[in-house]
């Protein structure tokens, strides 16, 4: 006698979709489906980067070494100079030294905010949220560029306004020099930062990226002082003259050479210099795997 048999599932009906999109003919669905753009990604990248705790020691690091450095630097000249020695002396150039610091702040957020998620694997799941890397990479950059350049802002304005306050003596700053101590400066930082970004992306490996960064940084100047050799002068002033340093020091009139980059000009070599390396990571990121 044979067993009774389990009757048998029945096939699921083949599932045409409509033609508004539903995925039954007839059934429109309560939830609004919008087209995504540049906007959705920029809001996505703003959560992460005030989310992750390395951002808030980055700047806080950063915004010490500014304003505390520019403060007590400015504090320690007019406890020790004398009557006349400040005629002439920009009082703003004392912002320098802190930003020379903070600098590699701003260079290891920026490669933080593309090489981490290449370390971590979160690139994965920020490209199925947004399969258009371009689109990532570009709201990567806006909140960072942003963010840099609003921080360094309000930090080189309270440094440079307590300065001038401390440091009587020096002569009146004009309203150039002003707008090249908080404004210039802070878009020179930004698009530093954006290099930094950029290289992350390339090299996708957050210690060799910073690496690389604070190399480009520092090394020029660096080997510039050990050029002794009558054949390598020009070289070595050319050093001097385009190093990230020097051409800080151009924002307060303090250059440490007498000719090449003068005014804006560091602004135009930097902002040139970004579109470069950006356009290369663009390029890059639609060739590569995740």
């Amino acid at each position: 006698m044979s067993s009774p048999q389990s009757p048998s599932p029945q096939a699921a009906p083949f599932l045409q979709q409509a033609p508004g999109g539903a995925p039954y003919p007839g059934y429109t669905s309560p939830i609004p489906v919008k087209r995504t753009h540049l906007g959705h990604a920029v809001a996505s990248e703003w959560t992460k980067i005030r989310s992750v705790r390395s951002t808030m020691w980055t700047l806080g690091v950063y915004v010490l070494l500014v304003v505390g450095i520019g403060l007590v630097t400015a504090l320690l000249v007019a406890a020790n100079a004398s009557d006349g020695s400040l005629d002439g002396e920009n009082p703003l150039s004392m912002g320098f030294f802190g930003l020379l610091l903070g600098s590699m702040c701003v260079i290891t957020l920026g490669v933080l905010t593309t090489a981490s998620e290449y370390g971590t694997g979160m690139i994965r799941t920020t490209t199925v949220a947004c399969p258009s890397r371009g689109r990532v990479l570009a709201a990567k950059s806006i909140v960072f560029f942003a963010v840099a350049f609003l921080v360094t802002l309000v930090s080189t304005f309270l440094v440079a306004v307590v300065d001038t306050a401390v440091l009587t003596d020096a002569r009146e700053p004009s309203g150039s020099e002003w707008l090249k101590a908080t404004v210039g400066v802070s878009l020179y930082l930004a698009l530093l930062g954006l290099v930094s970004l950029a290289i992350g992306s390339v090299i996708r490996h957050s210690a060799g990226a910073i690496t690389i960064m604070i190399g480009v940084l520092l090394a020029p100047l660096v080997i510039a002082l050990f050029m002794f050799s009558e054949s390598l002068q020009d070289l070595r002033e050319a050093l001097f003259e385009y190093s990230i340093p020097s051409q800080l020091g151009i924002f307060y009139s303090s250059s440490l050479t007498d000719s090449g980059p003068s005014g804006w000009d560091p602004l135009w070599i930097a902002l040139g210099t970004t579109a470069v390396v950006l356009g290369f990571a663009f390029f890059l990121l639609e060739k590569r795997d995740v």
